[in-house]
């Protein structure tokens, strides 16, 4: 059962309000914990005329990754390291689907990995990367800055009582 992961008004990825933002909005899995979106990327988000900019996906991939550790740890997880490989071009406007798994979780870090593939299934770029667990002051602060929606009720409730 995937249920839409919360969000930030602000955020570059999920941020709602964030006139240059991807507005994407995450789900995460309830039963492995993997973390799915869905992304189409503009020209807008193109380096090279008709190649999306390397920085755009690692900035998509990098947000599904941290709440994929987030949810693991049911706590505020912040990027330590970001390993990302290409395999085919990401063009604009293809309609991709990110993917995440918990490689390893450990006391004070998750690694995940991410692979962002097309909608013939074709994977255009891997990544793994590791997330340090935050403290609760960390937490706190993240879950006074999410948003109250109605279809992020229920996972927002459970971080909130994993961290009373």
């Amino acid at each position: 059962m995937l249920l839409s992961l919360p969000r930030t008004a602000h955020c570059l990825v999920c941020g709602k309000d964030n006139p240059h933002g991807h507005r994407l909005r995450l789900s995460v899995d309830l039963e492995s914990g993997d973390v799915v979106v869905n992304w189409t990327p503009s020209r807008d988000h193109a380096g090279f005329e008709g190649i999306v900019h390397g920085g755009a996906t690692a900035t998509v991939l990098d947000e599904a990754m941290a709440w994929t550790a987030i949810w693991n740890r049911k706590r505020m997880c912040v990027c330590a390291e970001l390993t990302l490989r290409f395999r085919k071009p990401v063009v604009p406007g293809a309609s991709l689907r990110v993917r995440t798994t918990v490689k390893d979780a450990r006391a004070r870090f998750v690694e995940v990995r991410a692979t962002l593939d097309d909608e013939t299934g074709a994977t255009l770029a891997e990544a793994t990367g590791k997330y340090l667990v935050g403290t609760p002051a960390d937490h706190a602060t993240m879950l006074g800055n999410l948003l109250e929606e109605p279809d992020t009720a229920e996972t927002l409730a459970r971080l909130r009582a994993a961290n009373p």
